[in-house]
């Protein structure tokens, strides 16, 4: 075979000799595929009936072309490593400053030290042997922070600091605990950075309250957009000019395994800063800080978090994140190990060394999905903060209007969660009853202050969720019985007929730690009853094919209805006689599952 040459200027264009392929042509073949399932609808609507909504009702469209692009100018930082900064709780002082040092001479590049669970006195034994010069520290003190910047401010007098943060954030502190907002700290903070370390920032803008209280995207965005005005305002009525309140303020931000949202997100968060520096006349660059969710963790099946933490940290370096923090995939369980410490750094160090991702400035603009993302998400924010604004800004806008906004979000998303719409790896799907339990000193591990008032009272700030906890309690309570409980399956028919069926519904019982025994191949009524007897529960669920369903649903039940059956559940749907009700694709899992604690005599 003869070989034609190629010239460079043929691979300009890599569809060059092709036919030009049109969105009319792609609908009529998506239509002919929608409809094998039962689809009726005509080509036209094939994009509306691909289209899904976010929870901020941002639509996001099965296809994207160049018309899609907004005229917006893009927003991102240099290429180059981000900032590896990780996070430190432990109250041992001793135990933090060995983490410290291991962390420091592994890669770690920067400090986030969470002195709600750290002494704040302590600080000077926790930094001991640290170069303060090189290794920027974040604060997190919450109704502490004065005392703990001071305490930093001493340490570091007369030390060129490279970066850091002192951490105020009285908004984000009356979100968290329902304290009142005091500015008063925070502006006298900036003045001394201003004064006294130009390398340091005083004011953090955390938007992980409104995440972690199961807030959408766009409403962390407009949050965050509104407490940090609401700080540039402080820090201006202060005497402090434009450019020097924009210094002082840095943000932080959630990033979850929804990898391109995440992207989307934190592009969209630069391009509404630099859309408020325009309107004040102050540098529109965004300084951020990205950690993994804290929400999306797992208490069961932990190792999963690892490719949780990696998927989310991989968008936070695309989506141009200056400081990115992975929490360890133990956190949940309480105060990480040193392997779980040294995985969550590598994590990092993988992605920047070896994989290159940080080379490139916003590797994701140009994509007309990521660009039309970027836009909607953006444009939805600034809606949100306009709406915080009229309600008399965010301090107002947190005493009615951010937690009612927040708790509607959190009610959607959970009732994705109990239908397995938002599906939960090694929790909701695919649970593993035999996984050995991981246990970890107990511990702040995850990134989320717990709500106390500054008087250490029990607070009034936004509720801290995390997606997986319901299920988990069901695994919890399962877990803790004399004997596990369990959900005899009636497999109807030949393997071939019965098996999806099966494999589906112990799935669903596993999510709440319930067990499931079959009863074999065949249709005798009378051999799967017998088989039930011996399982010894009250509770059943018909497996099969809709054809053998119909032939054998009802004889099937009735059978086991007189062995002593208490409920009789079916995996699939239809109307049976005999039958209570039914599982499948998209049911409250939840729900099924507490009602089958109810019939197995579990307490809830």
């Amino acid at each position: 075979m003869t070989v034609p040459p190629v010239e460079l200027d043929d691979l300009a264009d890599p569809a060059a000799g092709f036919p030009q392929a049109t969105r009319e042509q792609w609908r009529a073949l998506a239509a002919e595929v929608l409809r094998k399932s039962g689809w009726e609808g005509s080509p036209d609507e094939v994009e509306a009936a691909l289209t899904t909504t976010t929870y901020d009702g941002v639509a996001v469209a099965p296809l994207y072309d160049a018309a899609d692009v907004p005229a917006a100018p893009r927003t991102t930082r240099a290429p180059g490593p981000w900032d590896v900064r990780q996070r430190h709780a432990d109250p041992d002082p001793a135990a933090t400053r060995e983490a410290i040092h291991a962390d420091l001479e592994n890669g770690v590049t920067s400090l986030w030290l969470d002195l709600n669970a750290i002494d704040p006195a302590a600080l000077p034994a926790v930094l001991d042997g640290v170069l303060l010069d090189l290794a920027p520290v974040v604060l997190d003190a919450g109704p502490r922070t004065a005392e703990a910047a001071e305490t930093f401010l001493r340490l570091a007098e007369g030390v060129a600091l490279p970066g850091g943060n002192l951490g105020a954030d009285p908004i984000g502190l009356a979100a968290r605990t329902g304290a009142p907002v005091d500015t008063g700290a925070a502006v006298t903070l900036a003045r001394r950075c201003v004064a006294g370390h130009p390398g340091l920032r005083s004011i953090t803008v955390n938007a992980l309250p409104y995440h972690d209280a199961g807030g959408a995207d766009a409403e962390e965005l407009g949050c965050s957009i509104a407490t940090g005005v609401a700080y540039l305002r402080a820090l201006t009525d202060a005497g402090l000019t434009a450019e020097q309140a924009f210094g002082q303020v840095e943000f932080r931000y959630a990033a979850t395994a929804d990898q391109f949202l995440t992207i989307a997100k934190l592009r969209a968060a630069r391009r509404l800063w630099a859309r408020v520096a325009e309107v004040v006349g102050g540098p529109g660059a965004q300084l951020q800080h990205a950690v993994t969710s804290s929400a999306m963790m797992t208490a069961r099946d932990p190792w999963v978090n690892m490719l949780r933490t990696t998927v989310a940290c991989f968008a936070a370096g695309v989506g141009g994140a200056d400081a990115v923090t992975v929490q360890p995939f133990d956190a949940c369980l309480g105060l990480p190990d040193a392997f779980a410490r040294r995985i969550a750094r590598n994590t990092q160090s993988l992605l920047v060394e070896e994989a290159n991702v940080a080379r490139v400035a916003d590797p994701a603009g140009g994509s007309w999905y990521v660009e039309r993302l970027t836009a909607d998400l953006a444009a939805r924010a600034w809606e949100w903060f306009r709406e915080i604004e009229r309600a008399g800004g965010m301090a107002a806008a947190l005493e009615r209007l951010v937690p009612e906004r927040l708790a509607a979000t959190r009610a959607r998303r959970a009732d994705a969660i109990a239908h397995r719409r938002d599906p939960i790896t090694g929790v909701s799907e695919f649970p593993d009853l035999k996984e050995r339990p991981v246990s970890r000193r107990p511990g702040p591990g995850l990134a989320v202050t717990p709500a106390v008032t500054a008087g250490g009272a029990s607070g009034g700030g936004l509720p801290v969720t995390r997606y997986a906890e319901e299920f988990e309690a069901l695994r919890d309570l399962a877990d803790a019985q004399p004997s596990r409980p369990t959900v005899f399956l009636a497999t109807i028919g030949p393997v071939a007929a019965h098996t999806a069926r099966a494999t589906f519904a112990a799935n669903l019982f596993a999510a709440g730690g319930v067990a499931t025994v079959t009863s074999g191949p065949g249709t005798d009524p009378e051999a799967i009853a017998a088989a039930f007897r011996d399982c010894g529960t009250p509770v059943a669920c018909l497996c099969s094919s809709d054809r053998l369903y119909g032939e054998h649903a009802a004889a099937v039940a009735a059978a086991l209805r007189e062995a002593g059956a208490r409920t009789v559940w079916l995996a699939g749907k239809g109307e049976y006689e005999g039958v209570d009700a039914t599982l499948y694709a998209g049911c409250d899992a939840l729900g099924v599952l507490r009602a089958t604690f109810d019939d197995l005599g579990v307490a809830r």
